[in-house]
This record gives C-alpha cells, sequence and structure tokens, in this order.
C-alpha cells in the first residue's frame, strides 16, 4: 500500500470516527424544536454563541456564556442546577458540544434544534 493511499484512508478513517461520536452525543441529549422549548416548563435558555453573535439578538433572558468559555465558567450555573437548560448556538452544532459538557457535569440538558436562526425563522419570542 503506497504511503499516499495510507494517508487518504486513515484521513477518512478519522473523520468517520467524528461523525459517529458527534451522532452518539446528538443522540444522547434530547432536542426541541423552538416551538416545543419555548413551551418546556422550568427551563432556562443558555446562549453559547461569541459576543459578537449575541450583540445580533438572543432569546430574551437567556444566559450567555460562549462555548470556549463554558468549561472555565460552568459554575455560574449551579443556582440553575434544578432546571433544565436548553442550549442554543446559531444553527444547533456548538449547543450539542455545550449540552455535552453540561451532561457531564450533571445538569439537565436539551438542544435547541437550528439554534436561533430557526426560532428567528419562526418568528418566537
Amino acid at each position: 500500500m503506497s504511503p499516499t493511499l495510507l494517508i487518504i484512508l486513515s484521513v477518512i478513517a478519522l473523520f468517520l470516527v467524528f461523525r459517529i461520536r458527534r451522532w452518539f452525543v446528538q443522540r444522547s441529549v434530547k432536542q426541541y424544536t423552538p416551538a416545543e422549548a419555548q413551551q418546556s416548563p422550568n427551563k432556562i435558555f443558555l446562549d453559547v454563541r461569541t459576543g459578537a453573535e449575541r450583540a445580533q439578538g438572543s432569546i430574551r433572558g437567556s444566559i450567555h456564556i460562549p462555548l470556549h468559555e463554558l468549561s472555565r465558567r460552568i459554575n455560574e450555573l449551579r443556582p440553575h442546577m434544578n432546571r433544565e437548560i436548553i442550549c442554543y448556538c446559531q444553527s444547533g452544532s456548538r449547543s450539542i458540544a455545550a449540552s455535552s459538557i453540561l451532561q457531564r457535569h450533571g445538569y439537565t440538558v436539551a438542544n435547541l434544534k437550528g439554534g436561533i436562526a430557526e426560532w428567528n425563522f419562526q418568528n418566537l419570542r
């Protein structure tokens, strides 16, 4: 087997491993449509986008902790330990990662399908 073919196969295998891992993580987190999330009782929204993204608009009353700061600032969510935390980002990808982090720390979490883009598309407040 040539070195080039070996590299290509390694890259494909690595890509598949990451995709499969993401699929399992996503399946372990409850998913809400924006309408379902809005109706969910005893919830808190967590915006994991950057500050610049949040400046363009957010879900009213949401907490803002960017994904890259979440591990360091996770204790800020302790007062909400008994509530379901619905994570959101722009499209729903980073919020899956945030949900996974929070889940490992014992929080009850869910993900907003489609992120704030879908929330805005459905014209929710």
